[in-house]
């Protein structure tokens, strides 16, 4: 007995010890069951997972939730795809730091691809969904990634990814979408890269950065791609059709790639590994490789012969005046090295420079210089071929000193540095928003001021137009509005452009109207139409009182910043109308509710465009919605188009009010405030009034309340009176 009753507390004991273990083991992280749960509800609470609502059961871990696969009590892998799902990938997933595949393929999924994924991913598939806006930048901060597909979505704008960061990556996937640009140069650092899919988009330029690339296989198909395929690429799964790829003797490789053996950089026909004639992916010899000097070799000879002969020529006529040339650049070396200030000498020595290389190929000519403390390079580059050997270019050369332009006194100049310091060397961390023209950092100086530091894309303003850059910094701080962000400073340094503006602490009204939690406070009316009526006298200021008119041409919610008050401040004021091609990165973002009709047309921007966006952002603080949403039924996509026929009928407009309202606001002020939104979403330009009437019918609103001795409630968000209270009930 005794012996038996031993045996039973010995079963209990590792009983104990089992059900122990399991529960500890399914006790799942609750950073990972928060963010778990704010991925369901992203997900419009899919009911073909399974998961328990309402938060019951919290414990993914424990539970085996469906596509969930743990270790120990932290999720490692999300694999939901072909589950029909709809909505949004949300954001609030960074805290799945041991998650290492997220799946969310072939699915219904829209909206933008959040800025804040895990960053310990090794795998992220987005593939086949209706994703739209840039890929993130921060997924330059996955360092551990070795597969990203993000193909067969709607993805806009440049590939804007530091692919230095990603050296483990094995395959990219970004085809079918729509970015644009050229291929960024750090593509070359795939050092691991074995797959690339590049095809069905509208890159442009070359892509001589892939050529030294590991490569095993490589679509870069119907894209805008231009001049000649890398010989290297030739001997990979290549797929080339659908390009305007250039015929006849390629150019030597870009500046910086290894010279290949047996090359010649001052040779005409180019030598290097791109010197082969490529017509594109079907060649006219079928791929077969000649011995011997071929007809390319031979026509490239006698081509390098007649432009030699052609210099030569040219040089013997020119030896005449070379006294006088000489005299010239002599006098103009004299008086830009000893006249000109200290600043901008260095522009001048590498101008006169570059006379002596194009003079170098006449080993008769000869240029004195007076003497100078810095020594000068005579040994020549090679030769630019899409430079013309024009009289004209080189008299024109060594006199060309720019125009310099000054930054107005009012803002600060800020050190690549103080913004590296300030932001955490430009941290995710630190990252608040991405937009059309680059990301938004939270700058923590050691004062204690917080600022907003904007990094201008090198696609969008490139390094070599500095100046243009402080003519635009000149030109936005004399935008000078109470609902207008201020510009505080700049950053112009190694090729790199930064605005710094004030910091709102609230955000954006967008992130205020969609990204709301459970915990926040939904906006009460009558701050709603405070937002409207700020926001309106800032786009009137910028359309009626600045001269020239400035069209923003970039108006959305997300740029409507709000302060500690809750008032409204437009950001990017002034941006788009002084950056050169402005007009072709916004045109990227045409699809997402907010254009107007003739600007999905005809790609231009007005000051009625302005007045439309206006509207939908109206539209968005009546109703809550986005502008465009992929997640709802296909009738009700679309902001402007489900809501414009329910405007004038007051039962259909109460249906749409936002539900956050919770029925707490006056009749009549939303049917007035529904009128002017009618106005300003009309398909027809010529239509839309202008802004200083719109700012008149909102006061008007407002007024019509006052004169009643009606009031505003609170404007942090704080419960409004009842709409059986007369004060709300007729404003």
């Amino acid at each position: 007995m005794v012996m038996e009753e031993g045996g039973r507390m010995v079963v209990l004991f590792f009983f104990i010890i089992t059900i122990t273990c399991i529960l500890v083991n399914g006790d799942t992280d609750p950073n990972d069951t928060a963010a778990i749960r704010t991925l369901f509800q992203g997900l419009n609470s899919a009911s073909q997972l399974g998961w328990p609502a309402n938060g019951n059961g919290d414990d993914p871990c424990g539970q085996s939730w469906k596509g969930v696969t743990c270790s120990g009590n932290r999720v490692t892998e999300i694999k939901l795809s072909n589950l029909a799902l709809t909505g949004t990938l949300p954001y609030g997933l960074q805290p799945l730091t041991s998650l290492t595949n997220l799946d969310m393929s072939n699915n219904n999924l829209g909206g933008t691809i959040p800025y804040q994924l895990p960053q310990n991913l090794l795998r992220l598939n987005l593939a086949n969904n209706n994703f739209t806006g840039p890929i993130p930048y921060s997924i330059s901060d996955m360092t551990s990634l070795t597969d990203l597909n993000l193909g067969h979505n709607q993805l806009q704008q440049g590939l804007s990814v530091d692919f230095e960061k990603l050296s483990t990556l094995s395959t990219l996937d970004v085809s079918f979408n729509a970015l644009t640009g050229d291929l960024p140069q750090t593509l070359s650092s795939l050092s691991g890269v074995n797959s690339m899919y590049l095809q069905n988009n509208q890159f442009t330029g070359t892509i001589d950065v892939l050529a030294n690339l590991p490569l095993k296989n490589l679509n870069v198909e119907n894209n805008h791609f231009t001049g000649w395929i890398p010989e290297p690429l030739k001997n990979i799964n290549l797929q080339t059709g659908g390009n305007a790829w250039s015929s006849g003797p390629a150019p030597p490789p870009p500046p910086g790639t290894p010279p290949a053996p047996k090359s010649n950089q001052h040779h005409k026909s180019g030598g290097g590994s791109n010197s082969h004639s490529s017509s594109g992916s079907d060649s006219s010899d079928g791929g077969k490789k000649k011995s011997g000097i071929g007809g390319g070799a031979i026509a490239g000879i006698l081509i390098s012969i007649i432009v030699i002969g052609a210099i030569v020529a040219f040089f013997l006529v020119k030896k005449r005046k070379s006294k006088k040339s000489s005299s010239d650049v002599e006098k103009l070396g004299n008086q830009s090295f000893d006249t000109l200030p200290s600043n901008e000498v260095h522009e001048v020595k590498l101008q006169t420079s570059s006379v002596i290389d194009v003079k170098s190929f006449d080993t008769s000519a000869s240029v004195n210089f007076k003497p100078t403390s810095a020594s000068i390079n005579l040994k020549p580059p090679p030769v630019d071929r899409h430079k013309s050997f024009d009289e004209d270019e080189f008299s024109k050369k060594p006199v060309i000193v720019k125009k310099t332009v000054t930054a107005p006194a009012n803002v600060k100049s800020y050190s690549i540095a103080d913004l590296q310091i300030a932001t955490g060397s430009f941290s995710v961390d630190h990252l608040v928003g991405e937009g059309s023209f680059g990301r938004v950092y939270r700058a923590q100086f050691d004062d204690g001021q917080v600022l907003a530091v904007k990094k201008i894309d090198s696609s969008v303003l490139p390094s070599d137009l500095s100046e243009d850059f402080t003519e635009l910094v000149s030109n936005i701080s004399h935008l000078q509005h109470p609902n207008v962000t201020e510009l505080v400073g700049y950053c112009s340094e190694y090729g790199q452009h930064l605005l710094v503006y004030e910091f709102h602490k609230n955000g954006s009204l967008h992130d205020l109207l969609h990204l709301s939690d459970e915990f926040s406070k939904p906006l009460i009316w009558n701050t709603r139409v405070k937002i409207a009526l700020g926001t309106a006298r800032a786009l009137e200021y910028l359309h009626e009182v600045c001269s020239p008119s400035v069209v923003h041409k970039n108006i959305k919610s997300a740029n409507i910043l709000l302060d500690a008050e809750l008032n409204p401040h437009i950001s990017d004021s002034g941006l788009a109308s002084y950056i050169p091609n402005a007009d072709q990165v916004l045109n990227h973002n045409i699809g997402s509710g907010y254009d107007a009709p003739e600007v999905a047309l005809s790609g231009q921007y007005t000051l009625k465009s302005d007045v439309y966006c206006f509207g939908v952002v109206m539209l968005e603080l009546l109703s809550g919605r986005k502008p465009f949403d992929s997640s709802r039924p296909r009738a009700e996509q679309s902001l402007v188009r489900w809501a414009t026929p329910q405007l004038h009928d007051i039962d259909a407009l109460a249906k749409m009010v936002d539900p956050a309202l919770k029925g707490l606001y006056p009749v009549k002020s939303l049917s007035r405030f529904a009128d002017v939104v009618a106005l300003c979403v009309q398909p027809e330009p010529e239509f839309r009034p202008p802004m200083s009437e719109v700012v008149q019918a909102l006061v008007r609103l407002v007024q019509r309340a006052n004169m009643s001795k009606r009031t505003f409630g609170t404007d942090q968000g704080g419960t409004p009176r009842g709409s059986d209270d007369p004060i709300l009930r007729d404003m």
